[in-house]
């Protein structure tokens, strides 16, 4: 494909905007490394917690596509929604526990774990460790003129350190991290015909590694004059190319954040946040001749984002803006808002509006983290949101019954579609091509709690996509362009029954519809509408003691068989059994 650069001039648009607390307090930085109260063991998801997490009300929230751990990267987040525990200890205002344990089989050689533990943990100074697993060797069927069977090999871990000091005023925080993946190239391609990878065996592995360390220094909150710097480096590798034959890529990444804010007037505030990101290749030497050539580019990505806050009795306000910078090659400079209101309108009810924009680097561990079987060698320039908004309403009318309406639009330069690959020279890889899109979304979400024995959520979201491909279409011609593998309408919920105080289960389905993906075939490119995803699992929760729980695990009980990506087919019916145990 021949690429075409376009370049926007983009306006800051001022808005109101919700008071939110300072950008400098980075998510990196809010790891919690603190156990307030007693958590009992509970059922917890496939990306799991680096820290002991509280018992919290069940959450629904967007997932990406990737809806197996057969496919999901093992990238444990600092808060997940858990499965509600049996009991919450009120009477305990800290968990006396330092650890956890999580241990789970199942069917297709699927096995879950999860450690961690509090070295420290006094007011002053905390220190944990922690180490999720996840690994599969099960055979995935499908159907392409006959009934065909490939195993998937799957082998992820990630673990670290992280450490936190409190002088009073400001936390020092540290950190380090070391994360090994492990995967084959499995999956078809119908363009071509191929169920294997034609260039890798079918049992090889390929193996993406990650190091990582941060060290950081932020004030506490409601300090007079605020201020966060903090420091990320990763080293992220793949260990092949495109072959066997050649080394894959080094990629490093050094990440710089900071900001100021200070407060006047009793109720308000001023700030400026930066963020940069410099990434630097290391690249394989290529035999005389070969082909295709590599073209990782060292580049930065600069975000500076000034913003004013003010607060009154019903309403909040935040007025801001980001500026972003993207050098090399495909050099960018543009704006987006960075604003946000919230006003109550009523007892229990806000009404709330929310618009933003980011560099989205698509770093070559950004997206490994997306889609592991993306071509190891296609270098990807960043996306550019330049708006990103969302309005809505929330209320809790009435005790035990919480709704939130919303609607929204986002607009991104140079989106990432994945797609396949159609060389018959290449693995069965996914490639990413560039995409303009444009997002208009509506939906709504409920909550019900009746005495914490039962409760059930529902989300329904529908997404209107507008997509204009950057480049020209080689081999025929083009087709109508679809948001590729994203969902126009997507439907989320969660049942928790505990019809004895030891005993919760809790059911969770999710449909999403309206994929649509396309493939070169007779050298034209045909579009394909992809099988909905319509997934049921149920899972039960036992706990024996306070501290001990068994659980059982049925995952899709609708035996549904869809792709999760075009050419890479979700895990059938499947089932796991485990334990939880804090200690």
């Amino acid at each position: 494909m021949k690429t075409i650069y376009n370049v926007k001039a983009l306006c800051v648009v001022t808005m109101f905007a919700v008071a939110g607390t300072i950008q400098a307090q980075d998510d990196n930085l809010k790891r919690e490394l603190t156990l307030e109260r007693e958590y009992d063991p509970s059922v917890q998801d496939a990306n799991k917690v680096n820290t002991l997490p509280d018992v919290k009300q069940p959450e629904i929230q967007k997932k990406a596509i990737s809806y197996s751990t057969q496919t999901v990267p093992t990238d444990p987040e600092a808060e997940i929604s858990l499965l509600p525990s049996g009991k919450i200890m009120t009477d305990i205002l800290y968990n006396k526990n330092r650890g956890y344990l999580n241990a789970g089989a199942g069917t297709n050689l699927n096995i879950n774990g999860d450690f961690g533990y509090h070295f420290l943990n006094t007011d002053k100074d905390q220190l944990n460790l922690f180490f999720s697993h996840r690994s599969s060797s099960g055979k995935h069927e499908y159907l392409q003129g006959e009934k065909l069977k490939q195993k998937v090999h799957l082998n992820d871990n990630l673990g670290g350190l992280n450490y936190m000091h409190n002088s009073g005023k400001a936390s020092m925080k540290l950190g380090a991290r070391y994360g090994y993946s492990a995967f084959n190239y499995f999956g078809y391609n119908e363009s071509i015909g191929l169920t294997s990878p034609a260039t890798f065996g079918i049992d090889t592995k390929q193996v993406n590694q990650q190091i990582g360390f941060n060290a950081g220094v932020e004030s506490h909150e409601g300090a007079p004059l605020g201020y966060l710097l903090e420091i990320d480096y990763t080293n992220f590798s793949h260990k092949y190319g495109l072959s066997e034959d050649i080394d894959g890529i080094k990629e490093n990444t050094i990440g710089v954040k900071g900001g100021m804010n200070a407060l006047f007037g009793g109720n308000q505030q001023i700030g400026v946040f930066g963020k940069l990101e410099f990434l630097n290749y290391s690249l394989p030497t290529l035999p005389s001749g070969y082909l295709p050539e590599l073209e990782f580019e060292n580049h930065a990505e600069i975000t500076l984002s000034p913003y004013y806050k003010v607060e009154g009795d019903i309403w909040k306000i935040k007025l801001g803006a980001n500026v972003m910078f993207i050098t090399g090659n495909h050099d960018k400079v543009f704006a987006s808002p960075n604003i946000a209101a919230d006003v109550t309108i009523a007892d229990k009810t806000v009404l709330y509006l929310n618009a933003d924009g980011k560099i989205q680097s698509n770093s070559a561990y950004e997206l490994s983290l997306r889609n592991r079987y993306v071509n190891p060698w296609f270098d990807v320039r960043p996306s550019r949101t330049w708006l990103d908004s969302k309005v809505g309403l929330k209320s809790g009318v009435a005790p035990g019954f919480w709704f939130d309406v919303f609607a929204g639009y986002k607009a991104t330069d140079d989106d990432i579609l994945f797609i396949q690959t159609v060389e018959d020279s290449y693995i069965n890889y996914s490639i990413s091509d560039y995409y303009n899109t444009k997002l208009l979304f509506a939906g709504a979400e409920l909550k019900y709690n009746y005495q914490n024995v039962f409760e059930f959520s529902l989300k329904g979201v529908f997404n209107n996509w507008d997509v204009k491909e950057t480049s020209s279409w080689e081999g025929g011609p083009a087709p109508k362009f679809e948001a590729y593998g994203r969902p126009k309408t997507e439907v989320t919920a969660l049942i928790d029954v505990r019809p004895v105080e030891k005993l919760t289960v809790s059911a969770k389905y999710y449909l999403g519809t309206g994929r649509k993906t396309v493939q070169y075939k007779l050298s034209q490119w045909d579009p394909i509408d992809m099988k909905n995803i319509n997934e049921l699992n149920v899972t039960g929760l036992y706990n024996i003691t306070s501290n001990v729980g068994v659980y059982g695990q049925l995952n899709n009980l609708l035996f549904q068989k869809y792709d999760l990506l075009h050419g890479y087919p979700a895990q059938g019916f499947n089932a796991m059994v485990g334990v939880n145990i804090n200690f």
